[in-house]
């Protein structure tokens, strides 16, 4: 396969789900082929780590080894010695040729794949510590890699961007407790549990003592925010209004847990089409 159809390839996947990838949406039209081959390498991982759910239980080994399988053919492709899998030759294709051409630490990437891969078998988290490990691998290189490519490496910048997909992150936890309780996993960090236990994060709706344990969680991740907030002014248009949406979206996020009263594990809160229309008006107008 030629490179140039390993782009189209990964921009026919971006154009059908761009809508899950934060702060890849505004982007030059040089930029694009190029933010549409990491969007598609992350997604790929991702339908990875969750397909086949009929046949491979969702905490299996299996998924791992594929992830690791993966992950492998980066360094395959960089390397340009040897073949790749056709399956997803493409993506690495296009990856390869967009971190040499912009510099790109390949951690950044391989980090994605690690996060999707401990998902898997990891159910629970000891303390904060662990979970934001996690975020710097799940979250965090998203941000860094939009900003590589828009030509911004600096410490600053890159540290209000962690700090603003770590907190998108923890909110998108909060948000879906009633899901992941389906599915065994409990974000909230166990040293935050008090005298809780598993059987209250199982509950059909959370007690009081459950409320005010994710109250806390809420306003650790309301700090990230307002650690990053200042980002989208030390960044060009349309990336600083892409940032902006980003803030507004999460924030939220937030303001719909605080509307149930932080009972998040009877109903997730839901981002409406009128919600989304006051998220654009206040990223339009906010400086």
């Amino acid at each position: 396969m030629d490179l140039m159809s390993a782009y189209k390839k990964c921009a026919e996947l971006a154009s059908s789900h761009y809508e899950n990838f934060p702060v890849a949406k505004m982007v030059p039209r040089k930029l694009r082929s190029h933010v549409a081959a990491v969007y598609a390498f992350a997604r790929t991982a991702d339908d990875i780590a969750d397909e086949d759910h009929d046949t491979i239980a969702a905490d299996s080994p299996l998924r791992v080894e594929r992830l690791n399988e993966y992950a492998a053919q980066l360094e395959v492709a960089l390397a340009g010695k040897e073949k790749l899998n056709p399956k997803w030759e493409w993506i690495f294709l296009a990856c390869a040729d967009t971190i040499k051409k912009f510099d790109i630490p390949p951690s950044l990437f391989t980090d994605l794949v690690s996060a999707f891969a401990q998902d898997v078998v990891k159910k629970r988290y000891a303390d904060y510590a662990e979970l934001l490990d996690y975020c710097r691998r799940s979250a965090n290189p998203v941000g860094r890699l939009v900003l590589i490519l828009h030509g911004f490496r600096d410490e600053e910048r890159f540290g209000m961007s962690d700090n603003i997909c770590t907190a998108l992150q923890l909110a998108n936890f909060w948000q879906d407790m009633s899901v992941d309780k389906l599915k065994n996993r409990i974000y909230i960090p166990q040293d935050s549990w008090g005298a809780l236990t598993e059987d209250d994060f199982f509950a059909p709706s959370a007690s009081e003592a459950v409320r005010s344990c994710l109250c806390r969680q809420v306003v650790f991740t309301e700090e990230l925010f307002k650690k990053g907030e200042k980002l989208p002014g030390l960044l060009p248009f349309p990336l600083s209004l892409e940032i902006r949406l980003t803030l507004a979206g999460g924030r939220a996020i937030i303001k719909k847990i605080e509307k149930q009263k932080f009972d998040t594990l009877s109903a997730r809160p839901a981002i409406s089409k009128f919600d989304k229309i006051k998220i654009l008006f206040s990223a339009l107008f906010s400086r």
